[in-house]
């Protein structure tokens, strides 16, 4: 049998040796000091290489199976960023012909009824899997969503992300990159909490890990919090705290020490750091309705927090549904479409209450003729499989099941968002932004 040389050390072994050879050069053995140097060496000649994706090449496609793990504690941060770069591994799923958005958007032209529909441009679906993280994923699940939208949709996020390497990265590589976020400084309380570790593991994460996260990589990503009054005992002591009314929350020391935890809504992550079976979407979760005057019409000025947008008659949960619709219907953020169906630039929303977290990309609303509307979230759950929904969407037979949600469907006491504002922030920004803040909007 024909010699192989091995691409790392330029030993010739027997090619049916050569794939073992070579990955016995990455196994982690603590006393093996100068294999982890060269290691480490080696990956850092790849950081400086020119950026571009991995190609077929038999070196390429073993960077992209190198463990993570390589990026010892002990190295710099630049160099831990370099290794984790040139280590990091595209994420493999479902994807969907013609694009999933095209096809709800079709689906949402072809209903009848007077209706208006704002949704994102553009959006893959990652689904939990049974062998990788079912149970446990869907956190990681809605940050690869939200990812794929701004990698395809924003040029500033895609020269950023993940070293500007253009795609999404895995679970693992995800888990190592908000590593390096809490030790840039980005939420010191979930750090703490996590103390400082996650990669390999299957602890839940929540909406101020998804924050810290892409605040990481100078994106603005800003939290809100809804919940009602009975539980402001959940939340810091702030006066002035009323319906409409933003209450700025600082995570980083603004809350009650007996919590201990990085965010309201994380608190229901403490007792679920374990192997548990994965939330998916109750039996009532059916595409539902409320009926109450629109809280602001489809184009209402930009606001920053946007915490001022809602009309003093909305009640219990409606006011999450205007805050979304408000959301996406800033005239300042909306692109293209028509009448029925108008796509907005704004990013999917990642949508956190307790035991489950989900994806929203837009939200419909039906105009009755007592002059009453009903709205719908448009909502990407990873406990669904791709391929079911790409097939519902196709056939237009069953979708509504997959994606919408009424009002009434919204049966938990608090829910959290989180969503990226656009531009990259400065030096300065971004140290502001390495603690935690939300918007409190009470129910």
């Amino acid at each position: 049998m024909d010699p192989s040389s091995c691409p790392f050390c330029h030993l010739e072994v027997p090619s049916s040796e050569l794939e073992w050879h070579a990955n016995s050069h990455f196994e982690v053995e603590d006393e093996d000091e100068q294999l982890a140097a060269r290691d480490l060496e080696f990956a850092q000649q790849l950081a400086l290489a020119p950026s571009s994706p991995p190609s077929s090449s038999m070196n390429s496609q073993a960077i992209g199976d190198l463990p993570i793990s390589r990026c010892d504690a002990q190295i710099s941060m630049e160099d831990k960023v370099s290794c984790l770069i040139a280590l990091q591994t595209r994420t493999t799923f479902y994807e969907i012909e013609h694009g999933l958005m095209a096809l709800l958007r079709d689906c949402l032209e072809s209903e009848r009824g007077n209706t208006t529909s704002i949704v994102s441009g553009y959006i893959d679906h990652f689904q939990s899997i049974p062998s990788e993280d079912v149970g446990w994923g869907c956190g990681w699940r809605n940050i690869q969503m939200l990812s794929s939208h701004l990698l395809m949709q924003r040029h500033e996020a895609r020269e950023v992300l993940f070293g500007g390497w253009g795609f999404v990265p895995d679970i693992p590589s995800l888990q190592r990159w908000l590593e390096i976020a809490w030790e840039k400084g980005f939420d010191e309380l979930g750090s703490d909490h996590f103390a400082n570790n996650i990669y390999g593991s299957k602890k839940w994460i929540g909406t101020t890990e998804c924050a810290a996260l892409f605040r990481s990589f100078g994106l603005r990503a800003r939290i809100v919090d809804f919940g009602p009054k009975e539980l402001e005992s959940f939340y810091p002591l702030l006066p002035g705290s009323s319906l409409g009314k933003e209450v700025k929350r600082i995570h980083n020391g603004g809350k009650r020490k007996a919590i201990q935890v990085c965010g309201p809504m994380d608190r229901y992550l403490l007792a679920r750091n374990h192997d548990v079976s994965q939330a998916s979407s109750s039996g009532d979760e059916k595409s539902g309705c409320s009926s109450i005057p629109l809280g602001d019409s489809l184009g209402s000025k930009s606001n920053e927090n946007l915490g001022n947008k809602f009309t003093r008659n909305s009640k219990g949960h409606q006011v999450l549904i205007d805050w979304i619709w408000n959301y996406f219907s800033d005239k300042n953020f909306t692109k293209s479409g028509n009448r029925q169906v108008v796509v907005s630039d704004k990013t999917p929303l990642y949508f956190q209450h307790d035991g489950h977290s989900r994806t929203v990309v837009g939200i419909q609303v039906k105009h009755q003729h007592n002059g009453m509307q009903q709205h719908n979230l448009l909502i990407l759950d990873p406990g669904h499989r791709t391929a079911d929904l790409e097939r519902s969407l196709k056939q237009k037979v069953g979708w509504q099941k997959f994606i919408k949600r009424g009002v009434h469907t919204l049966k938990k006491p608090q829910y959290q968002l989180c969503y990226i504002d656009t531009g990259i922030a400065n030096r300065e920004e971004v140290e502001l932004l390495k603690t935690i803040e939300s918007v409190f909007l009470e129910f």
